[in-house]
């Protein structure tokens, strides 16, 4: 079920807003103990692997496959990605052009697809799009410089409103164990 713009979810963020930055890692295990220990943000909730058949890169079936770790500092979701090949992706796009670091950040919104065309007329493109265990299709949005990187239009679903705001709880007095858990 979509929600609708101005909703308030769970994890203290309202569809319409931006609720996650991400960076691309060389390694997901030692960026997620770099947050631990150093940021004191966790626990993180991992997915080994996220590439599926109706992945689309830039037009084209996306064939680079990437492991995920997400938890919660406050409401914002903190979302590690680690490319675990050398195929082309959205990832490998920002790496190749700057390396590793910041590469994007999320916007919960009502209905993707309804949001790109503004995107467009403002000069973005759609770089990549893919279905998300939390219910809908993600898109990527590339506006040529990605300075300070991608835009992420994130469905804002009753699916997503439930894990984000599972993981957000996790976060709340975590007492630093269980460092690490599934993402499911």
């Amino acid at each position: 079920m979509q929600l609708p713009k101005g909703h308030a979810m769970g994890f203290g963020a309202r569809v319409g807003q931006t609720i996650q930055t991400a960076y691309v890692v060389r390694d997901i295990h030692q960026a997620i103990d770099w947050w631990i220990d150093e940021a004191r943000v966790g626990p993180w909730f991992l997915l080994d692997h996220f590439l599926a058949p109706d992945h689309v890169y830039r037009g084209a079936q996306a064939t680079g496959d990437v492991a995920i770790a997400m938890a919660f500092a406050g409401s914002i979701c903190i979302e590690l990605i680690q490319p675990l090949d050398d195929n082309l992706s959205v990832y490998k796009d920002l790496i190749d052009r700057r390396g590793y670091g910041f590469h994007h950040i999320g916007v919960a919104v009502s209905d993707v697809d309804a949001e790109i065309p503004d995107y467009e007329a403002r000069g973005y493109t759609v770089a990549y799009r893919a279905q998300v265990p939390t219910g809908g299709s993600v898109a990527y949005l590339d506006d040529g410089h990605n300075d300070p990187g991608m835009l992420e239009l994130i469905p804002a679903t009753s699916g997503m409103d439930e894990a984000f705001t599972r993981f957000y709880a996790a976060a709340q007095n975590w007492d630093g164990s269980d460092r690490v858990r599934p993402f499911a």
